[in-house]
């Protein structure tokens, strides 16, 4: 069962001034942070987004979170979902990242290789480590819902190093 908390907003609570946006994106942009694919299956096939929101919650028990916007193609399938795949990504994975960042993009085409995994989420192939979760709760974010999942199988054994992204683009760490 999936819990849904309304954080409300803000500016409607505490009276404050709105915040610039861009201001806001533009700080964000300095922050260096792991790249992660979440896919999901639909009743008409799998689906999938660049997250680099992704953050480990607690251990015990083991709990994610990553946020999606509620504008996204994926949105209806991730909020129906029971079941999610959390990949992150590896430095040789900059063109799978950029295509399940690019909206309108044939993110399963011939170029994505992939296989159904544990409940049916779809599992993309050769990225550094993956979660199965399942979804606990979404919690309203303004535009977005901040999803907490549960993992419930994985394997931290794939190839490379962490692919990055900074100041707008990806990144591999120096050798």
């Amino acid at each position: 069962m999936t819990a849904t908390i309304d954080l409300g907003s803000a500016h409607d609570q505490a009276g404050e001034p709105g915040f610039d946006p861009a201001l806001f994106r533009s700080v964000f942009r300095r922050h260096a942070a792991g790249v992660a694919v979440i896919t999901a299956m639909s009743a008409t096939g799998p689906v999938g987004f660049t997250a680099t929101s992704l953050t480990s919650v607690a251990a015990e028990p083991p709990l994610l979170s990553f946020g999606i916007s509620v504008g996204s193609s994926c949105w209806p399938t991730v909020a129906d979902a029971s079941y999610v795949g959390v990949h992150i990504l590896g430095e040789h994975q900059e063109a799978l990242a950029a295509v399940f960042a690019r909206s309108g993009a044939d993110r399963f085409g011939p170029h994505t290789v992939w296989s159904p995994g544990p409940f049916g989420v779809p599992l993309l192939d050769s990225v550094s480590a993956w979660l199965v979760c399942r979804t606990e709760a979404m919690v309203p974010a303004g535009d977005h819902r901040l999803v907490i999942a549960r993992a419930v199988a994985g394997d931290p054994n794939g190839p490379g190093g962490p692919l990055l992204y900074h100041e707008g683009g990806f990144h591999r760490l120096p050798s």
